[in-house]
């Protein structure tokens, strides 16, 4: 499958989903919130990848929502906004609800729709020179890419609501302090040390890290009761996988496992 404004590479079973409008700021348009969707279905169906990372080309991540394409819209611009959200919110659930772990690492800007897809991901890696900024209310919008149910989650209700409704910028050592990402490096390390990170989760026990990613998006929606119900059922679950008998196996024999992760195995 061809694409116009993002790159999908696969090296062995780790996805390298990259946006690609460096002209523009790699800014979320129709067609890349289209693209996005279609290559979350790529990775969501394909058994052999059992990692994706998500970064941007040039010096930045993604700076929010193409305004200028907004703006040319006129009178159809509801419509617009309405369709191209609805492709994003289908590539970020895709990629929250599949298996395999999902690794932002933030090369720059992480603005708008970009701060939105990277606080989605399963882990973040960020580049020292990365900025983040919610951006929506300056354009006098309301956030979406999954902002308002995530970030709440990450960092909590009162700084959710700082960062949405001052547009305070984060720098990328605050962003960790916050808990926005997990480790931030220098950014030429940046993608050798997403793609390294990938490749051990690859190697890893991928429907359970499915359960993982599962389990804990239910986690604030549930009682105590229930999550745990939840849980009972899912590693009763996981241990008649392949992974799960040669993980037991392995840890009673004292030896490495050797995980597959293949989603055929039940």
């Amino acid at each position: 499958m061809s694409y116009e404004t993002i790159t999908l590479e696969v090296d062995g079973n780790v996805a390298t989903l990259t946006l690609n409008r460096p002209e523009a700021a790699n800014a979320m348009n129709p067609l890349m919130a289209r693209e996005l969707s279609r290559a979350a279905i790529v990775c969501d169906e394909d058994p052999a990848i059992r990692a994706v990372i998500v970064t941007g080309s040039g010096r930045m991540f993604c700076a929010g929502g193409d305004l200028g394409e907004f703006a040319e819209a006129g009178d159809a611009r509801p419509a617009l906004i309405k369709e191209m959200a609805g492709d994003l919110h289908m590539g970020i659930s895709r990629l929250t609800r599949m298996t395999a772990p999902v690794i932002a690492a933030v090369n720059g800007t992480a603005a708008g729709a970009g701060f939105s897809l990277a606080v989605a991901a399963d882990l973040a890696i960020s580049a020292d020179n990365a900025r983040y900024v919610m951006a929506y209310t300056n354009a006098g919008l309301s956030p979406d890419g999954s902002s308002t149910y995530f970030l709440p989650r990450r960092v909590g209700d009162r700084r959710a609501r700082e960062l949405m409704l001052t547009n305070r910028m984060l720098k990328a050592d605050e962003a960790m302090a916050w808990g926005l990402v997990n480790e931030v490096v220098p950014a030429e390390e940046l993608m050798t040390r997403a793609k390294d990170l990938a490749t051990e989760l690859a190697a890893g026990p991928t429907l359970a890290f499915g359960e993982v990613k599962s389990l804990l998006n239910a986690s604030f929606d549930n009682g105590l009761e229930t999550q745990m119900e939840l849980e009972s059922r899912a590693i009763s679950r996981m241990s008649g996988t392949a992974d799960g008998a040669e993980g037991i196996a392995a840890f009673l024999e004292k030896r490495g496992a050797r995980l597959r992760g293949s989603l055929t195995e039940w």
